[in-house]
């Protein structure tokens, strides 16, 4: 049964490479055949796109498995518990805060 469960184990590292490498020339093509054309910049070699790949990974998503973003729970966000846990003197207060709010933010003041 370890043997097995060792297997596994370097198989993952390979996995992670190969998806790598796959998703890396898959960034190269659509860049090389799609903004090229669109937006007239020079193509790019395979290693540019793997360093485009996780550049992109770093700043746009996280390395953490599960949902992108995190996702959230079943009765959702965090926030709404919160908000329906106010009582209606501080609904009422909240609600004339944001108005304070967005009445500062408008355009033209």
């Amino acid at each position: 049964m370890k043997t097995k469960r060792k297997r596994f184990l370097i198989f993952i590292p390979v996995f992670i490479l190969i998806a790598i490498a796959l998703l890396s020339a898959v960034v190269m093509w659509l860049w090389n055949s799609v903004l090229t054309e669109v937006l007239h910049v020079s193509p790019i070699r395979y290693g540019q796109a793997i360093g485009l790949f996780i550049l992109c990974k770093i700043l746009f998503s996280s390395f953490r498995p599960g949902r992108p973003g995190g996702g959230f729970r079943r009765d959702g966000p965090p926030w709404r518990s919160k908000l329906m846990d106010l009582s209606p003197e501080e609904r009422e207060k909240f609600k004339q805060e944001w108005k304070e709010r967005m009445s500062k933010n408008e355009p033209g003041d």
